[in-house]
């Protein structure tokens, strides 16, 4: 390809000059193999290595065009190419267009100008022509991309995220290459001295991902899969390289938890700078979407928002009069700060609530100075801003983009009741009302360590709800969506799914022992708010454990501010917690499990030998502590997580742990483990609470228990801070990531346990075999879901649907794999017939096919006996054709094509299947009519009626062949064609086709005899029909071909099947017990194809004889027979010559002939070699590695795990 020119200084060093003239010369790089073969010794050993090593692009383009003024010594690459025809045709046109014209300049330099203006003019008219858009990606980064999709054979649509160098060990031998990070792969490529080697792993297939450091070596990044494990070590910057991994494995873990990895990779932000460094465009967004989720997380902004950038500053704190140093950062939506030092300050300021921002003037104390000033009067005042003019001008921006909705922070009422009993609550709120007036009220107060300290001193009752909204974040996402919730239940009322079902049943059963939820008004209110969450979020809906967090919002929130709440918690406050597989629960279970490893060891053993932690962190964790402690001192673990975070519930439930170590090491089981953890947790109180005491569940079943002594939930909660404060909510996101990969990976193993376990007896596969397959399976999904297809990704993939249907694939992958798994995938017939099976197995007619489908079909073929193949086969082709609207080849069409060319070019559709037919045929099978398409040609209610027929068949596994349809003549030819096709890479395929033709034969004379016995029904106009769908006049026509050694096929003889005569009078007699049989002949529009017929010699019918056919010509010249050519990858008749009398024109089957699959099955058995043929076992697992290896090497890369592909010699 032409490049734009490009200075070199030496021309000749590592490479060889092929061609010169006074201006250009071609040069081939050494070592890369001319086309006369030969890697050129050592030295072209040492170079193919040098270039892998630096990262050179001759790896990909070893040919190369360089320019040359006569008397200068510099030179310009201006193209580059992978071939060497590719290169000689740029040659080629510089000689012709461009040698003449530069002997006309005088001066060298006009000459330069000239070719490198000439060259970038040609380079930018191909960009126009071919609509090549300008992208982010620098000159070297493509040079990567189309290297990485050359070396492992990826498409275009795997997009490259970034490469590094590093070192692969195999073995104990380190091998220095590149690995290459792409969206869904983990690759990388090494070749040294003259041996290559490549490894290939799916995202999707890690199971642990790992960076950490050795004796020998002092950072190694080890990747884990189900498998093996590998090492990655020497790399220029291993801590951006193990981040970008774990964001790519993350996005991996997503797609498989709920598919949105798979719409959002496509979608990603285009940045509007240029980058200058070796990093692509799809680097820099991920970047920037993982600087935003950190963003996001520490300031618990909405889902949506994103970070614009960040800037150091100090911010003037007037509460102690101090410049604190931290940063600011700016989003579509928000200012906030926080200090450098941890909880020093924080603030967040929404632009909704900004009034004024201007630039203050510079002094000595603050340089360039910003104020910003809010709604409720405050005024907030940053300083030594480095680019302040572009921050204004950013925030002004966004300010515009703002729309100013009116939102008034409520004042925080508080109860002045001074009784005795209140007086603590009441010093609460003085508390909190000082710290409002000195710190700020509302969104935009400062947020301080003395917050915290006030917080987990107890929150006021009166100021719960208000409280709670403000430091999740709530408040933002309800003052930005004004009359959402509303019209959310006015759209959820009255609707009911499984969802909905699940509420009902557990209304009654949140907070049963408060007063507020035993009456309707509550439930009422409980009831709307879940409901309109499950319709918010069907990914969630509901799960248990929301009715009773929801229960406790709403006892101290509005119902509105209550929605707002449980969406905060679900979404952003505890991640995948409630979905149907409670993902984010078992994750967290996991991290505890670390942490207690960390921070109790001498209990983690004997925890893990009771199997308690399970247990216990899911309902902690589940309910945030509401179904195990007491109702007054639980809501005081709420206050602190909405401030904190997830960190404090980590914390307190080591606090519990630890102080219940000495009993909990003298437990002998599980439940007594139980017990002593419950009979702690009832204990908890609080002294300060002003509720009237809430019977607790634990505490009324323990009545006769001695009571446990009272553990006060301040001090509890304080002692967690002191002994565990020291969790870090970024060290959690670390370990979680960790779990992450193991818990996903352990629920996709054990769905593959239970598809197993749950086909296994319905198949003659063995348990290795199935979990084989649904690895394959499962692959072939997860490359069409990365690289798209025909049908949406959302579609084929649905975590909560059953087990056996959660992958499902479209027909694109299913003839990808039936081509590598199916013992009759074989020649050009394969399609066609993938599509039949395909069909077939689709129960539900959804275009889509669940592994159980699959797994049926090829069971059936591969492993069952002789008549579940043939009867497999038999109903392959009973059904209606494949729809033409697909992009498959029309099925009918080619059966035409297979044995005339030029036959009418009529549409034809299938009318309909209606056993009470107005001829009074109830035979069984689908009439149809050959009537041209208006359109409509998808008629998939036959199908259905057919697989309802054979389902129950499939499910009692009966032998019931009577209940088959017959197969009418256009199926028949369809048939024949299989199996045809079927033979022609077996061994013994001569003796095969023999016999094949010796059944056809049979089964052409047991479907005329059929005709006598069936009753003839009124023929219309005479014109009748009865064919496949789709079928394009289908004449008579069946073709028994002899294969002589090493020549193609060549058809020795063709029969018409014999059909009502339509204007010709010429009658045949098949044999004396028969009567006689009218046929038709067809007539193409441009040949006359002459009537020829199948004879079978009456004295010789023993099965040896039974294949020897003559061909029978209609006219009595030579020159009118009928000869066979190959044309493309079909044996089409055609005629040799014109005849003078053109034979009538009529494209209509005879719609009375049919056979039985009894028939079918009778007339194989007297063929020993079809017999041999279909009883021959097949070795699945030797086709599922074949599989696995062509997979491998080829395009799409998709094996059932990860795979090395082996050193080889270059």
């Amino acid at each position: 390809m032409w490049v734009n020119p490009e200075e070199v200084l030496l021309a000749n060093a590592l490479w060889i000059t092929e061609r010169a003239n006074p201006y250009f010369i071609l040069q081939r790089r050494k070592g890369h193999a001319g086309d006369g073969g030969g890697g050129g010794g050592l030295a072209g050993l040492l170079v193919g290595t040098l270039d892998v090593v630096l990262d050179s692009s001759a790896r990909v383009a070893p040919y190369r065009i360089l320019y040359q003024t006569p008397d200068s010594l510099v030179y310009w690459t201006i193209a580059c190419g992978g071939s060497r025809k590719e290169i000689t045709e740029h040659w080629e046109w510089l000689e012709q267009n461009l040698l003449q014209t530069l002997s006309i300049f005088e001066n060298e330099n006009d000459i330069t100008t000239f070719v490198r203006g000439k060259i970038q003019g040609i380079i930018a008219e191909y960009n126009k022509i071919n609509d090549v858009k300008e992208d982010d990606d620098t000159e070297k980064f493509k040079e990567a991309i189309v290297k990485f999709h050359r070396l492992f054979g990826m498409p275009e649509e795997e997009k490259l995220v970034n490469y590094y160098s590093c070192s692969y060990w195999k073995g104990k031998v380190p091998r220095q290459g590149w690995m290459y990070l792409s969206i869904n792969h983990l690759c990388f490529y090494s070749f040294l001295m003259g041996r290559e080697a490549k490894l290939v792993i799916r995202w999707a297939d890690i199971t642990q991902l790992e960076k950490n450091a050795t004796l020998l070596l002092p950072d190694v990044i080890k990747v884990n899969t189900r498998s093996s494990e590998h090492f990655f070590s020497v790399f220029l910057n291993i801590n951006e390289t193990f981040k970008l991994m774990e964001q790519l494995a993350n996005i991996a873990m997503r797609q498989l938890l709920d598919n949105e990895g798979f719409e959002q990779d496509r979608s990603l932000p285009k940045l509007k700078k240029k980058s200058p460094k070796k990093v692509s465009a799809l680097k820099r967004d991920l970047d920037a979407r993982a600087k935003s989720e950190r963003y996001r997380a520490l300031f618990r902004l909405p889902k949506d928002e994103k970070l614009d950038g960040h800037t150091d500053c100090t911010l003037w704190t007037p509460f102690n009069k101090m410049h604190i140093l931290g940063q600011m950062f700016v989003s579509t939506n928000y200012i906030c700060f926080t200090s450098k030092e941890e909880n020093l300050c924080s603030l967040i300021i929404p632009l909704r609530e900004v009034t004024i921002v201007e630039k203050a003037d510079s002094s000595s104390v603050l340089p360039s100075p910003l104020s910003i000033s809010t709604k409720n009067r405050m005024t907030f005042l940053f300083a030594n801003l480095r680019d302040r003019d572009f921050l204004v001008q950013r925030i002004s921006d966004f300010l515009q983009q703002t729309t100013s909705k009116i939102y008034s922070d409520k004042e925080f009422a508080g109860s002045y009741n001074s009784s005795d009993d209140e007086a603590k609550e009441f010093l609460k709120e003085q508390a909190w009302k000082i710290h409002f007036a000195e710190y700020g009220q509302g969104i935009c107060m400062y947020r301080t360590e003395k917050t915290r300290d006030l917080v987990l001193k107890g929150v006021p009752e009166s100021m719960r709800g208000e409280l709670w909204l403000l430091l999740s974040g709530a408040i933002n996402e309800k003052a930005t969506h004004p009359g959402y919730y509303e019209d959310l239940v006015e759209k959820s009322m009255g609707k009911y799914n499984l969802a909905t079902e699940e509420i009902e049943r557990d209304l009654h059963r949140s907070l049963p022992e408060h007063p507020a939820f035993q009456n309707e008004m509550g439930i009422a209110a409980l009831r709307r708010v879940l409901t309109a969450y499950a319709f918010r979020n069907p990914n969630i809906g509901y799960c248990q454990a929301m009715n009773i967090v929801t229960s406790v919002l709403l006892l101290y929130a509005k119902e509105e501010e209550a929605f707002w709440l449980l969406v905060a918690l679900c979404e952003r406050m505890l991640p995948d917690y409630y979905n149907t597989r409670v993902v984010g629960a078992l994750v967290d279970q996991g991290v505890f499990e670390e942490l207690a490893r960390d921070y109790v060891p001498q209990l983690y053993d004997c925890m893990q030998d009771l199997g308690v932690i399970s247990t216990i962190s899911l309902s902690w964790f589940l309910t945030l502590f509401l179904s195990v402690m007491p109702f007054e001192s639980a809501v005081v673990v709420v206050d602190c997580f909405f401030y904190e975070g997830i960190k404090v519930i980590f914390q307190l439930a080591l606090a519990v742990l630890d102080a219940n170590v000495d009993k909990l090491l003298n437990c002998k089981d599980d439940g007594e483990a139980m017990t002593v953890l419950g009979r702690y947790l009832d204990s908890v109180t609080n002294k300060d609470s002003t509720l009237p005491p809430i019977p607790h569940l634990h505490s009324l079943l323990s009545e006769d228990v001695e009571p446990y002594p009272e553990v006060d939930i301040f001090r509890l909660i304080r002692t967690s801070y002191e002994k565990f404060g020291t969790i870090r909510a970024d060290l959690i996101e670390q370990m979680r990531f960790k779990q992450r990969l193991k818990v996903i990976q352990t629920l996709e193993d054990t769905t593959k346990r239970n598809v197993v376990r749950t086909i296994v007896t319905e198949t003659s596969f063995t348990i290795d075999e199935l979990e084989e397959l649904y690895a394959l399976f499962k692959a072939e999904h997860l490359t069409s879901c990365y690289w798209g297809g025909s049908s949406n990704a959302l579609d084929r993939h649905d975590p909560s649907l059953p087990y056996l249907e959660q992958y499902r694939i479209d027909f694109e992958q299913f003839k990808g794999m039936f081509a590598l798994l199916f013992p009759w995938a074989c020649g050009t017939h394969s399609d066609v017939l993938a599509s039949r099976l395909f069909q077939l197995l689709d129960e539900n007619g959804d275009s889509l096919i669940n592994f159980r489908e699959f797994v049926s079909g090829l069971s059936a073929a591969c492993h069952g006996d002789l008549t579940e193949k043939l009867k497999l086969l038999y109903k392959m082709h009973v059904l209606p054709e494949p729809s033409s609207d697909q992009d498959e080849p029309d099925s009918a069409f080619e059966a035409t094509q297979y044995f005339f060319e030029d036959i009418t070019p009529e549409c034809t559709h299938v009318v309909g299947l209606d056993s009470r037919s107005k001829h009074g045929a109830d035979d069984g099978f689908v009439t149809v009519s050959l009537k041209p398409d208006r359109g409509k040609r998808a008629n998939s209610q036959e199908n259905r009626n057919y697989l309802r027929l054979w389902t129950p068949e499939n499910k009692s596994k009966s032998k019931n062949a009577k209940d088959l349809p017959k197969l009418n003549q256009g199926q028949f030819i369809e048939l024949c064609k299989t199996m045809y096709n079927m033979f022609s890479e077996d061994p013994n395929e001569q003796e095969l086709y023999h016999a094949t033709a010796a059944v056809t034969s049979l089964l052409l004379e047991i479907g005329e005899v059929g005709k006598l016995f069936t009753p003839q029904p009124a023929r219309e106009g005479g014109s009748g029909g009865g064919g496949p769908s789709g079928n394009q006049g289908v004449p008579g026509g069946v073709l028994f071909p002899t294969k002589g050694p090493g020549q193609p096929y060549a058809p020795e003889a063709a029969a018409p099947l014999p059909a009502s005569l339509a204007g010709d009078g010429e009658e045949r007699s098949l044999g004396g017990q028969m009567e006689d049989i009218k046929l038709e002949d067809s007539s193409p529009r441009d040949h006359a194809a002459c009537s020829s017929m199948l004879i079978s010699d009456d004295d010789t019918k023993d099965d040896s004889s039974m294949s020897s056919y003559s061909v029978l010509s209609a006219g009595s010249h030579e020159e009118d027979k009928l000869h066979c050519e190959d044309i493309g990858e079909d044996t089409v008749l055609v005629r040799s010559g014109q005849g003078p009398a053109a034979l009538p024109r009529s494209s209509s089957l005879d719609r009375d002939w049919a056979i039985t699959f009894e028939q079918f099955l009778a007339s194989l058995l007297t063929e020993p070699a079809l017999v041999k043929y279909f009883d021959k076992p097949v070795c699945m697992m030797a086709r599922i590695t074949s599989a696995k290896n062509i997979r491998m090497m080829g395009k799409p890369l998709t094996s059932a795990s990860d795979y090395e592909i082996s050193a080889m010699s270059g």
